[in-house]
C-alpha cells in the first residue's frame, strides 16, 4: 500500500495535468482546423460571386451605354477584391467596397426600365442574391468559429496553453458596413 501512495502523487502531480494539457492543445488545434475550413467556404461563396459580376456588367452594359464610369468601378472593385489574399480585415475591407459598387450598379439598373424586364438580368440577379446569403452563412459560421477560438485562448487556465503552444486569436470577417448581407431588391 506505501509502495502506491508515491504513484498516485506522481500521477495526480505530473499526468492529470499533461493529460489536461494536451486535451486543451488538441481542442485548439480541431477550432483552429474549423476556422480554415469555414474561411475556405467563405472563399469559395466569394469565388461564385466574382464569377457573377462580370456577366452582369455586361448585361448592364448592353442596356446602359451611358454608365461607363460605375461599370468600370464595379469591374475594378472586383478584380481587387478577388485579387487580395491578405489578412481578413483587408478582404473584409475590399468586399465592403464591392458592395457599395454593386449597389451603385443596381441604382443605374433602376433607371432602364427594359434592363429591370430582361431575363437575363433577373436571373443574374436572382443568383447573386442567393449567392450573397450563402456568403452571409458562411460568414457567420466562421465568425462563429473565431469566437469560440478567442474564448477559449482568451479563458484562464487555457490561455496557458495558447500562449505556450502559440495559437493566436482569429479576426472576424466583416465584409458588410451593417450587419446581415447586401439586400438585392428583386421585382
Amino acid at each position: 500500500m506505501e509502495s502506491v501512495i508515491p504513484l498516485v502523487v506522481f500521477a495526480m502531480v505530473v499526468l492529470v495535468p499533461l493529460v489536461w494539457y494536451l486535451a486543451v492543445f488538441n481542442r485548439f488545434t480541431r477550432l483552429r482546423q474549423h476556422l480554415r475550413e469555414s474561411w475556405s467556404d467563405i472563399e469559395v461563396e466569394l469565388q461564385r460571386r466574382y464569377e457573377l459580376i462580370p456577366n452582369l456588367v455586361a448585361t448592364v452594359q448592353g442596356y446602359a451605354k451611358h454608365e461607363r464610369d460605375v461599370l468600370h468601378e464595379v469591374t475594378e472593385l472586383r478584380n481587387r477584391a478577388a485579387a487580395n489574399h491578405g489578412s481578413v480585415s483587408s478582404q473584409g475591407k475590399d468586399e465592403r467596397n464591392l458592395d457599395f459598387g454593386l449597389r451603385k450598379l443596381f441604382a443605374v439598373a433602376e433607371a432602364y426600365p427594359d434592363l429591370k424586364a430582361s431575363v437575363h438580368f433577373l436571373a443574374l440577379q436572382q443568383e447573386l442574391s442567393l449567392t450573397e446569403d450563402r456568403i452571409a452563412a458562411a460568414r457567420r459560421f466562421y465568425n462563429g468559429n473565431v469566437r469560440d477560438l478567442n474564448q477559449l485562448r482568451e479563458s484562464f487556465p487555457t490561455s496557458i496553453v495558447a500562449s505556450m503552444s502559440g495559437f493566436d486569436g482569429g479576426e472576424y470577417f466583416e465584409s458588410t458596413a451593417e450587419p446581415g448581407p447586401v439586400r438585392i431588391a428583386l421585382k
